[in-house]
């Protein structure tokens, strides 16, 4: 499996690829990308099966790229992995076709039910 994982900060990319590790998915091809233009940029040339995103990014946010790949056709599973978690952020998730959404600070657990849960 092939795996994006967009967020604006280099430690944050590197904290979710650990927990992705502990969660038993290490073996899986990551890539990586600094925002959402990036990440559209990585989707057309990674093809990737999961795409973990953040929610606030420069350039375009994550629920940019969301409705960006929706509207092409793309039902690539897309969980939001972000520090902002309101109930109203995960409606509008939702709505937007969001696989499932994460509030940092996260355990590796709360990361392998989500994907357990959405990802076969």
């Amino acid at each position: 499996m092939k795996i994006l994982i967009v967020d604006d900060s280099r430690a944050m990319r590197s904290i979710v690829r650990r927990a992705m590790r502990q969660a038993g998915y290490g073996d899986n091809e990551f890539e990586e990308a600094g925002n959402g233009k990036e990440a559209m940029e990585q989707i057309g040339a990674f093809n990737p099966d999961l795409v973990l995103c953040d929610w606030n990014m420069p350039e375009m946010n994550g629920l940019e790229v969301l409705e960006a790949l929706r509207g092409q056709g793309s039902g690539i599973p897309f969980g939001f992995v972000t520090s902002e978690g309101t109930d109203d952020m995960k409606k509008t998730a939702k709505d937007a076709g969001a696989t499932f959404f994460i509030t940092k600070p996260f355990t590796s657990e709360a990361l392998q039910s989500a994907l357990s849960d959405h990802i076969h």
